[in-house]
């Protein structure tokens, strides 16, 4: 008897968005030995090494369709949403909005049969009157707060439209509290990582951080299981802020809260440019977020506590 030939399993072939940013490239990493991966980024373009093609591309033009046809992927991990500190509202929304409806799109044409989406937590928006813990069924109040958050919400919005038109794309959004950790470039992370931080006079709500190595593991386990739907990702802890900032070893500065404007001259003439006013209220209501269904639903468990993370930056201050 001749002995039967096995074919060897085929290794998912999946385009990952965002490859500049410190986080896809953590995810990057870990699905490197397992899957066949495409790094894409409307910025730059990253060298990821010889086994990865990397490229830099608007995701509104002709040719980004031509790596769908390329490729043939097998899944898709959205990582690339432009933070609202980043590029003219324009072409924030161009990126956010329109090439996120791009992405679904061809998504769906070519038949990709998994998508992962990052959103932020940032989509709740920040109120006196939110609950003690907020659930992915809260209303996303955001785009009525400020327009700086507007695109962050359609993306959702697109999302949500998409998961469920097209239940066979296996759309995951997943909405993180604060990612920190090396290599985040994020309004709160400059905030830990300087010798003086700012304070509004009077607050110090709880905020939520979740460590980077933490985020990419629950990226990676997202996209593993089908399941569908919108999660928050969150550890169950939380700190105030001037609490943070003390932990961190930053010196506060503190700033009256209102009239904004006046706020906002103080932070110019401080030349504290890590403290947008479009995220002023989250530096004065807290917006805790329940992470409780994630958890479950995707065995997450964060491995990296609090003190670790404020150690980090501790040791590690950078002028900003």
């Amino acid at each position: 008897m001749t002995a039967k030939k096995t074919t060897p399993k085929k290794r998912p072939r999946i385009l990952v968005t965002g490859a500049a940013g410190a986080l896809a490239q953590q995810v990057i990493n870990r699905l490197r030995d397992e899957c066949d991966l495409v790094a894409v980024d409307f910025r730059e373009q990253v060298y990821l090494g010889d086994d990865i093609p990397s490229y830099c591309i608007d995701f509104n033009k002709r040719v980004f369709e031509d790596l769908f046809r390329r490729y043939e992927f097998d899944g898709v991990i959205h990582l690339g949403r432009i933070q609202s500190s980043q590029l003219t509202p324009m072409r924030r929304y161009n990126a956010n909005v329109l090439g996120t409806q791009k992405l679904l799109d061809l998504s769906h044409k070519y038949g990709i049969s998994r998508v992962v989406v990052l959103s932020t937590y940032h989509v709740y928006g920040a109120m006196a009157y939110n609950p003690a813990l907020i659930d992915e069924e809260a209303p996303l109040k955001s785009a009525g707060l400020t327009m700086d958050l507007v695109d962050s919400v359609e993306l959702e919005n697109l999302a949500n439209i998409y998961l469920w038109r097209y239940p066979d794309l296996n759309i995951t959004v997943l909405r993180p509290c604060n990612i920190v950790g090396p290599g985040v470039r994020n309004t709160i992370s400059l905030l830990l990582a300087s010798e003086r931080a700012p304070v509004l006079m009077g607050f110090s709500p709880m905020m939520q951080f979740i460590h980077i190595d933490d985020m990419a593991d629950a990226i990676v386990l997202a996209y593993g299981k089908k399941t569908r739907g919108v999660f928050n990702v969150a550890p169950d802890d939380w700190v105030a802020y001037q609490r943070a900032l003390s932990m961190c070893g930053c010196s506060r500065i503190p700033v009256p809260s209102i009239p904004p404007a006046v706020t906002s001259a103080i932070l110019r003439t401080l030349k504290l440019k890590s403290f947008p006013s479009y995220l002023m209220n989250f530096f004065k209501y807290p917006v805790v977020i329940d992470g409780r269904s994630f958890a479950r639903e995707f065995n997450f468990k964060p491995r990296r506590p609090l003190k670790e993370i404020f150690r980090y930056y501790r040791e590690n201050k950078r002028p900003v």
